[in-house]
């Protein structure tokens, strides 16, 4: 009799053995199925508002559109919260950015935060957004196109060097680092800068739909306080990351209480000192060495006055 006790006593162990290590069991395979989900950008509970930080120069960067093209797929992501700081960058670089906020834009609300600066590239990005916010004393605006080239023959012909070029045209060197600027080439330069600040119109008047000769109007080039850029119609309200929270919450049902995060720098590329500086490195390095204007040279960029 005793044997048989024992033996009920050694199954009921063995049952509560297997049920602990089965609980164990589903347990991990939650917590893993949770780390894996928020490791993919996913969250239980509601979904998302992603933070994407655009600061310093802007230059175009693959990494960052495709960043960006995943935040427009991602379900999850409720909304984008586009925090700028920057003086703006190079054209291509401000469009192409300007391109893949756009399309994030057209599948959910993106709500643009300005900084101290959102200048020239800067308010570039920010235009198709669905909704500005702006400090009153961030300096935003500046639209307008910069193309600047240097010329030392002077400097060349005192220590007694002297160029020859062999071309095939009389503009496909220009502008030259060693000859000063026909009246052709500055004219031809001069025709690219026109028609790309002519595409930057056309972006800020579709984005802030705006009439294209009032916004010709107001791109002259100056920047504007955020509180002339309200009045201006260039910014929508004045606040910061909390006014467009409310805003998002009041006006598309995105809750405040949703959690916010910031979209990793490795996958917005490498908004760092090296990475804002090879293209400038290779910029000053064609201008020494060989001409001082590559095609992607020309710069959306807010300079301080006497720079």
């Amino acid at each position: 009799m005793s044997l048989e006790v024992d033996l009920l006593l050694d199954r009921r162990r063995l049952k509560r053995r297997l049920i602990f290590w089965r609980v164990l069991a589903v347990l991990a395979v939650v917590v893993a199925m949770i780390v894996a989900l928020h490791a993919a950008g996913l969250k239980p509970g509601g979904g998302r508002v992603a933070r994407v930080t655009v600061k310093g120069l802007i230059t175009e960067d693959r990494k960052v559109t495709e960043a960006l093209d995943k935040l427009a797929d991602d379900d999850n992501v409720k909304a984008v919260i586009l925090a700028v700081d920057s003086p703006g960058g190079s054209v291509e670089g401000g469009e192409s950015l300007h391109a893949a906020i756009q399309r994030v834009n057209e599948k959910k609300p993106v709500v643009t935060v300005m900084g101290g600066l959102a200048a020239s590239a800067g308010y570039m990005i920010s235009a198709p957004t669905t909704r500005i916010f702006a400090r009153e004393s961030t300096l935003t605006g500046s639209i307008g196109v910069l193309l600047q080239t240097g010329e030392a023959s002077n400097l060349l012909s005192k220590v007694g060097i002297s160029t020859q070029v062999i071309k095939s045209g009389p503009l496909k060197d220009e502008p030259n680092f060693f000859t000063p600027l026909p009246a052709d080439a500055k004219k031809m330069l001069q025709g690219l800068v026109d028609d790309m600040y002519d595409q930057f119109v056309q972006i800020v008047a579709r984005g802030r739909k705006l009439d294209p000769e009032k916004v010709r109007e107001l791109a002259d080039g100056r920047p504007y306080t955020g509180r002339q850029a309200l009045a201006l119609g260039l910014v929508d309200a004045i606040g910061g990351e909390r006014e467009a929270r409310a805003w998002l919450d009041k006006e598309k049902g995105i809750a405040t209480t949703l959690p916010v995060d910031d979209v990793s720098p490795n996958d917005l590329s490498k908004w760092t000192i090296g990475g804002q500086l090879a293209p400038l490195v290779d910029g000053l390095w064609k201008s020494v060495i060989s001409q001082s204007l590559s095609l992607d040279a020309p710069w959306a960029i807010w300079q301080r006055p006497g720079n």
